[in-house]
């Protein structure tokens, strides 16, 4: 996890800060000698795709320079219940303080990026690209829309200033598709122009104002094939609303060439991942 925009440490400072308070943890600075040692491993408890590693290590290393720490494996890998993740040893309480912040942000990134490969594995073969959204955890982009990255998805846009993609409210600022998307190509932003359609009535007005993409929004299948028809490969096509694992194998096979999941990164659950004490020592 490497994007140029997010700041490791900045963030890891403020997780640990807003866990540990003024006072830090008075539990293990009560209950633990100031140089006891501890090996644990860090497994999970069903199945996942895992995604934060790094970024989970970082919060350990933050409070012990010196703990070793060995990776088991990879973000983006899938991993069956009982694999160990993360061995780990080092000073007990640092250990047991960055423990929670630590495996908080393992288990919803991780939890993203599960949920997000089991919408790629649904429409397998299908030749449709599933998307991510602008649908994030406030403050967690970045970090959200990696996590779809290691389930096998594309990121859409970043941020407001990544794309013009006209809604359906400045459609209705506009007056219509048509305006709406020539004052936007007027505007020449050197940026591509999306506009969402809800009507195949639309998508013609579209296209002839310069669309360079559509999205097609709440269309049941059979729709969606025919404004594949209607566009003929000129741009390409991307679906939303409507859209969750029961009806996407549908919605891919219209032809489509995208598909775009909000709840991949609004609702996905944690997974579940715990940090146990070891018996066997650490690898030297």
């Amino acid at each position: 996890m490497n994007p140029a925009s997010f700041d490791l440490h900045e963030f890891v400072r403020r997780v640990l800060a807003e866990d540990m308070g003024s006072g830090g943890d008075v539990t293990s600075a009560a209950t633990i000698e100031a140089d006891a040692r501890f090996v644990a491993a860090m497994n999970c408890r069903e199945p996942i795709t895992v995604a934060g590693l790094d970024i989970a290590a970082a919060f350990f290393r933050e409070l012990d320079r010196e703990m070793m720490i060995e990776l088991c494996v990879r973000d983006g890998d899938r991993a069956e219940a009982g694999t160990v993740l993360m061995r780990l040893e080092g000073n007990a309480r640092a250990m047991l303080t960055a423990e929670r912040s630590a495996l908080n942000t393992l288990q919803h990134l991780s939890g993203i990026a599960t949920l997000t490969r089991r919408y790629v594995d649904a429409i397998a073969g299908t030749g449709a690209v599933l998307l991510d959204t602008r649908k994030t955890i406030p403050g967690l982009r970045l970090l959200d829309k990696y996590a779809a990255r290691m389930g096998g998805a594309e990121n859409h846009r970043m941020r407001l200033d990544d794309g013009v993609l006209i809604k359906d409210n400045h459609v209705a600022v506009n007056g219509g598709v048509g305006q709406a998307v020539r004052r936007a190509k007027a505007a020449n932003t050197g940026l591509q122009v999306q506009v969402e359609v809800d009507q195949l009535e639309q998508i013609i007005p579209a296209l002839e104002a310069g669309a360079d993409r559509l999205l097609l929004d709440n269309m049941e299948p059979q729709t969606l094939r025919q404004a594949v028809a209607i566009v003929g490969g000129r741009v390409p096509l991307e679906a939303s609303g409507g859209v969750n694992l029961d009806t996407i194998r549908g919605i891919a096979e219209s032809g489509v060439d995208y598909i775009s999941v909000g709840r991949i990164t609004q609702s996905a659950p944690a997974v579940d991942i715990g940090l146990d004490f070891a018996l066997k020592p650490y690898p030297s």
